[in-house]
């Protein structure tokens, strides 16, 4: 297969356009990404001072439900969605599980484990 490198090439200028594009909206995303976390930091700090749990199922399912449905409208494969919100939301939940797990050393009763219900909280988005 043949590089496109010659200068004046329409197919190589075409293709440093597209690249160039692409990079732009890649380095939206690292910006975008970030602006998340640093929102999902404030959110896991908020029920680490409270004893919610790192991890909202319900809250979870709710996103994958509205992003495969965006996906679908925006004609992205809703499963790329779907995987893409999974691996943010593991991350998040892993932020979440280490802002507890900061709080409770520094305040030993600051959260009473999820699993005997004595921490039983409705879901908040």
């Amino acid at each position: 297969m043949a590089r496109l490198s010659a200068m004046g090439d329409p197919v190589a200028e075409e293709l440093l356009r597209l690249r160039m594009s692409i990079d732009n909206m890649d380095a939206a995303l690292v910006h975008l990404l970030a602006e998340r976390f640093k929102v999902t930091q404030q959110v896991g700090e908020l029920k680490a001072a409270h004893g919610l749990p790192p991890a909202d199922p319900v809250r979870e399912a709710q996103q994958i439900s509205r992003l495969r449905a965006l996906a679908e409208d925006a004609k992205l494969d809703p499963e790329f969605a779907e995987k893409f919100l999974n691996f943010v939301v593991a991350e998040v939940v892993r932020h979440h599980e280490a802002t507890l797990s900061q709080s409770t050393s520094s305040n030993p009763q600051a959260y009473v484990s999820h699993q005997d219900g004595a921490n039983e909280h409705p879901s908040r988005p």
